[in-house]
């Protein structure tokens, strides 16, 4: 089974939020881009939700996310996987990403919101026993995967599901940005 390695993360250290897959597809990888099938809902999604319109060149996308504060990466580093499908990854293969340092670094995320239920369970099992205050105490949302094989939601339903990144974006800047753990 051939082992993948997922992309450096995207983010400045003035994120507030951060969106984090299971592991790129073979189209993604093969492209270098996250979320680059053509049937994955990702930027789409994005465009209704951030207004960053998917029609522009992946490195302007990349751009505007990070204007918006928001950070993009995946739960695993590497794994073994055969094709694309999350259910595929063998799971005594799986290295996580180093979350310990990636939240030093970014210490002003508050929340993090999965890209479906593989992320979710993976980051919960993996990732979350290994943090320390106050990195484990950042605000865990799974959102509906935006994957083509996630075919039991309409496009409308994971738009007003994943609206909610919009709100707590909209949430942050009302309430001013503050370190984890600050009492300012």
């Amino acid at each position: 089974m051939p082992v993948v390695s997922s992309f450096p993360p995207v983010a400045r250290t003035d994120a507030v939020i951060c969106i984090l897959g299971s592991m790129p597809g073979r189209a993604s990888l093969e492209a270098d881009q996250y979320y680059a099938h053509p049937r994955n809902a990702f930027w789409r999604l994005l465009e209704s939700v951030l207004g960053i319109p998917c029609s522009l060149p992946y490195p302007e996308r990349l751009e505007r996310l990070k204007e918006r504060r928001t950070a993009l990466w995946d739960v695993l580093g590497t794994c073994a996987r055969d094709g694309s499908l999350d259910s595929r990854i063998e799971p005594s293969s799986i290295i996580p990403n180093d979350f310990a340092t990636f939240f030093a670094m970014h210490p002003l995320i508050g929340t993090v919101f999965f890209n479906g239920g593989k992320a979710e369970a993976v980051y919960r099992r993996e990732v979350l026993p290994t943090l320390a205050e106050p990195a484990r105490s950042i605000r865990l949302l799974r959102l509906p995967s935006t994957s083509p094989a996630h075919a039991g939601m309409t496009f409308e339903q994971k738009k007003d599901a994943w609206g909610r990144l919009g709100r707590v974006l909209e949430e942050n800047a009302s309430q001013g940005y503050h370190e984890r753990g600050s009492d300012c």
